[in-house]
C-alpha cells in the first residue's frame, strides 16, 4: 500500500464531488488505513454554459484539465462520469476501475410523459441523443439548449426556460434527488453509452496505483460499459452523434439494444445483438448492422474506422 496519501482529482461540480467521495469511500473500505485526498479542478466544460458541448470542444472539455494534472503527476488518479469520457483516450492513461453501475435510466422532469406535453412544448436539453429521441417521439415539440449541472438545469426549468428537461437518474440518486421527475423505460427510451458508470483513471505505467484501484473494479459493470464503448468506437461516433444503447446481462451474455438517429429525430434505426462478455467483435457486428440500415441523414454523423 502507498506510504503517502493518494491524490484523487475531480471536477468541482456537486455531482463530480459526490462521485469522488463515493470512490474514496470504496477505496478506504477496501484498503483500511489508506489516505485519499480530493483535489478539485474547474473543468472547461463547467465554465462555458451558453453553447452546446459539441460546439466548444466536445467531451475533452470534461477531461483535459484532469488529464494534464495526471500526466504531470500532480494527482495520482481521477474520477469521471464514464459517459463524459472520450472513446479514444491517451495511451498514457488507463481506466483502472469502474465502480458498480448506478441506474442507467433518464428521468423526464416537468411532465409525466412526453405524450402528455402540449403541442409545441419546449424540451430543454443540449444532448444530441436526448434531443433526437424527443423529436422522434414528439416532432411537434421544440428543443431549447440546456446546459449546466443538475441544480442549474432544474433552476432553468423552474424559471420557465423550458417546459420539461431530461436528467440522468444516476446523477439524481447520487445527489439525493431520486424523487425528481419520472424515470423512462430504458428499453424504449435508450440511455447514453456508459450512463450511470463512474470511471477511475490513472497513469498506465503506475503499477502501484493500478493495484490499489483494482480492488474496487466491478467486473460486470466494466464488461457492459466496455462493450458500449466498443460500439461507439466501431460506429465512429462523437459528441455530435445521436446514439443510444441499453445493455443487459441475460444468461451470462450481454444483450445490447442500440439506436442511431438523425439529429432532428426524423430518422431512427435500431438493432440488437447478444454476445459473450469480452467478445470485442460483438459490438462491431452490432455497429455494422446499425450502419447498414442507416440512411444519409444518420450516416453523416458517424465515421466508422476502416476495417483492419
Amino acid at each position: 500500500m502507498p506510504q503517502r496519501p493518494l491524490k484523487l482529482g475531480t471536477r468541482r461540480s456537486p455531482l463530480a464531488m459526490a462521485q469522488a467521495e463515493e470512490a474514496r469511500a470504496r477505496l478506504i473500505a477496501a484498503h483500511p488505513g489508506l489516505e485519499v485526498e480530493l483535489v478539485p479542478v474547474t473543468a472547461s466544460g463547467d465554465k462555458v454554459l451558453d453553447r452546446p458541448l459539441a460546439e466548444i470542444g466536445g467531451k475533452a472539455l470534461w477531461t483535459k484539465e484532469l488529464d494534464a494534472w495526471l500526466l504531470s503527476r500532480e494527482i495520482d488518479f481521477a474520477v469521471h462520469s464514464l459517459k463524459d469520457v472520450e472513446t479514444l483516450r491517451p495511451a498514457e492513461i488507463a481506466i483502472a476501475a469502474i465502480l458498480p453501475r448506478e441506474d442507467v435510466r433518464d428521468v423526464l422532469v416537468g411532465a409525466a410523459s412526453l405524450a402528455d406535453l402540449p403541442p409545441g412544448a419546449r424540451i430543454g436539453t443540449s444532448a444530441p441523443r436526448r434531443a433526437a429521441q424527443a423529436l422522434h417521439a414528439r416532432p411537434d415539440c421544440q428543443v431549447v439548449g440546456f446546459r449546466g449541472n443538475v441544480q442549474t438545469r432544474l433552476a432553468k426549468l423552474e424559471a420557465g426556460e423550458a417546459d420539461v428537461t431530461l436528467l440522468a437518474l444516476a446523477g439524481l440518486n447520487r445527489l439525493g434527488n431520486a424523487a425528481v421527475g419520472t424515470p423512462l423505460n430504458p428499453r424504449e427510451w435508450l440511455p447514453a453509452p456508459g450512463q450511470g458508470a463512474i470511471a477511475i483513471e490513472c497513469r498506465a505505467d503506475d503499477a502501484v496505483t493500478r493495484a490499489v484501484l483494482a480492488a474496487i473494479d466491478d467486473l460486470s459493470s466494466r464488461q457492459a460499459v466496455e462493450a458500449e464503448r466498443g460500439l461507439l468506437a466501431a460506429l465512429g461516433g462523437n459528441c455530435h452523434s445521436p446514439i443510444a444503447v441499453f445493455t443487459e446481462t441475460v444468461g451470462g451474455m450481454l444483450a445490447m439494444r442500440a439506436a442511431l438517429l438523425s439529429p432532428d429525430g426524423a430518422e431512427r434505426v435500431e438493432a440488437r445483438h447478444s454476445f459473450a462478455p469480452g467478445d470485442n467483435d460483438g459490438p462491431r457486428r452490432l455497429a455494422s448492422a446499425l450502419l447498414g440500415q442507416a440512411g444519409p441523414a444518420i450516416r453523416a454523423h458517424f465515421d466508422p474506422p476502416e476495417p483492419a
